[in-house]
């Protein structure tokens, strides 16, 4: 079987990529070992998000009365909720094999393994093995769970985001070790519908990459809500010889050691790239720590190889994925894309409140050098904000004092996942400051905060 195009992995990197080529003429084959779609549409992206949802119409819910609404007897059926997630994922990855189905894209179910001579060994469920072959190959099978030593995942009382999502039965306690984006929106999730949480995050407290101050609020709003924080330490070991856990933490300067019985302890400490047993060693690809070295356009040092996604530096996001492998496949096909901008990434974090930036933090701003101006506008000040109950959080915008350029955004608040690309959009047409503010935005919004915070930046905000 010989295509124009072979691509290993269907997910967000993989699945885009197949589709973009089909457009541009070639004929295309993508080797799957389970769901179209990748972990992103069966167990990341979508099927949280569903989660997500339905602890946020719960809490609606228990919150009726603030809304003037009378409501008796609510309870949350965690079963029906993991149903409903997983019908969503399966919904979604339906969609993938219709999009291939449309665009004329054959689909290879089976493990993929490079061999010499642009060819890929495709081995299915019950051993059988296949051999297909491409002038271009992309390696797109994404990374899953980062096992620590300290957390070796049994898939039962220590999991990680795959069991997170299909447990049996809602569990009493949880730790919950990470407190980036999958471990806060866990956190939020199973809070939400009465499981006692605790994170434990080695550096300095919620989303630690983030800037500081959004680090502080989603601290501040998750105590209020009950979530506990352990930040700056690090688990030691868990004991799980009984009917539980036992998690054995220690304080990273002070030496503290806290000793937390839990029912379930998540790990949620990163992504590990899959490129194990895929026969890069055979064919001489260099890897640095697992990920795979390839250029701006993503080709290795074997030409006709490359690789895209999480399998390669740089942010392990499915939107990044998807701008690789588009790329990459417009370079195949002898256009002249640009390289991507990774300084010009937006990162979503769908807890509640929501969390998205893009850009310098106000740190890393002046680390690199800049004079800078900051103008933060809190929601407490946003007419939307107050009539949907939601008046957590603040956009903070970072520019630079010389010229105006938006260095930074950092939002945390209600929907800020959808306001974020606002921001790529000012800094990708390099809009200044002024310009922000003599841009019209409608009332009431919430999006009105972010001329809002390019006013207050400039000493001419208006409802602050």
């Amino acid at each position: 079987m010989s295509f124009d195009l072979i691509v290993i992995g269907s997910g967000p990197g993989g699945y885009v990529a197949a589709i973009r080529a089909s457009q541009l003429g070639m004929k295309v084959a993508v080797v799957e070992r389970e769901s179209l779609g990748g972990i992103c549409l069966n167990w990341g992206c979508i099927p949280t998000k569903a989660l997500l949802k339905s602890a946020q119409v719960f809490n609606y819910i228990s919150h009726a009365k603030d809304y003037g609404i009378k409501v008796a007897g609510a309870e949350a059926d965690f079963g029906g909720m993991i149903s409903r997630s997983r019908a969503v994922a399966q919904g979604m990855s339906k969609g993938i094999n219709f999009l291939f189905k449309k665009n004329k894209i054959t689909v290879v179910n089976g493990f993929g393994k490079l061999l010499r001579g642009k060819k890929v060994e495709v081995t299915d469920a019950e051993g059988k093995k296949q051999t297909i072959e491409a002038p271009h190959i992309i390696v797109a099978t994404g990374g899953r769970a980062r096992a620590l030593p300290s957390l070796p995942m049994d898939g039962k009382k220590i999991i990680g985001y795959r069991e997170a999502m299909s447990l049996s039965e809602q569990p009493k306690k949880m730790v919950i070790v990470g407190a980036g984006a999958i471990g806060v929106e866990f956190a939020y999730f199973y809070n939400a519908i009465g499981t006692e949480v605790t994170i434990v995050e080695y550096m300095h407290g919620l989303v630690p990459r983030e800037d500081k101050d959004v680090s502080k609020e989603l601290t501040k709003v998750y105590k209020k809500m009950g979530i506990k924080t352990i930040a700056n330490s690090a688990v030691q070991s868990v004991d799980t010889s009984g009917k539980g856990c036992k998690v054995f933490i220690k304080g990273n300067k002070d030496g503290k050691e806290t000793i937390i019985d839990c029912d379930i302890v998540l790990s949620a400490t990163g992504v590990s790239p899959n490129t194990e047993n895929i026969g890069l060693e055979t064919l001489g690809i260099p890897t640095d720590r697992g990920l795979i070295q390839v250029d701006e356009f993503y080709r290795t040092s074997v030409p006709g190889i490359y690789a895209i996604g999480d399998v390669v530096k740089g942010p392990a996001l499915a939107h990044v994925a998807s701008a690789e492998g588009i790329i990459c496949v417009e370079k195949i096909a002898g256009h002249h894309p640009e390289p991507l901008d990774y300084g010009n990434i937006p990162g979503c974090t769908y807890c509640s409140p929501e969390v998205a930036s893009v850009g310098h933090t106000e740190e890393s701003a002046k680390e690199a050098g800049f004079d800078i101006k900051v103008g933060k506008f809190p929601f407490s000040a946003s007419g939307k904000a107050s009539a949907a109950g939601a008046k957590e959080g603040f956009v903070k915008l970072i520019f630079d004092a010389k010229y105006g350029e938006l260095l930074g955004g950092h939002m945390i608040g209600m929907n800020v996942t959808e306001m974020i690309a606002e921001i790529v959009s000012i800094r990708k047409l390099e809009t200044t400051g002024h310009e922000i503010i003599k841009t019209v935005h409608p009332h009431p919004t919430m999006s009105e905060a972010i001329m809002e915070a390019a006013a207050a930046a400039y000493d001419e905000v208006i409802h602050l």
